[in-house]
């Protein structure tokens, strides 16, 4: 059984992403699965993986397209991996409906 890419914590809902830095733009590019059978949110970014730029960079793309303050999204852990635990403040419902709604637009 795999991993759910959002599962809620009681201080709202963590998101896993699995980001690639130094990307040629931003974008949410669905969600994938490690071999391990981990399924994560795939993230890109232009931003460089220094200093927490990159983090920050994913943090402001997820709030932009979602439509919530930036205030509402953090890194919660995998500051220097690739694979990172977002949390937002809202419900699991509410991630997986704004989830839906990105896929729509695609």
């Amino acid at each position: 059984m795999t991993d759910p890419p959002i599962r809620e914590d009681g201080a709202g809902t963590l998101i896993t992403v699995r980001v690639t830095p130094k990307s040629s733009r931003d974008g949410i590019d669905g969600v994938g699965e490690d071999d391990a059978g981990r399924r994560f949110l795939k993230i890109r970014v232009r931003a460089i993986p220094d200093n927490g730029a990159a983090n920050k960079a994913v943090c402001q793309l997820l709030a932009k397209q979602f439509g919530i303050p930036k205030s509402s999204v953090e890194l919660a852990s995998g500051a220097t991996s690739r694979l990172k635990q977002i949390r937002i403040d809202r419900s699991e419902c509410e991630i997986e409906t704004l989830l839906a709604r990105l896929a729509d637009m695609k």
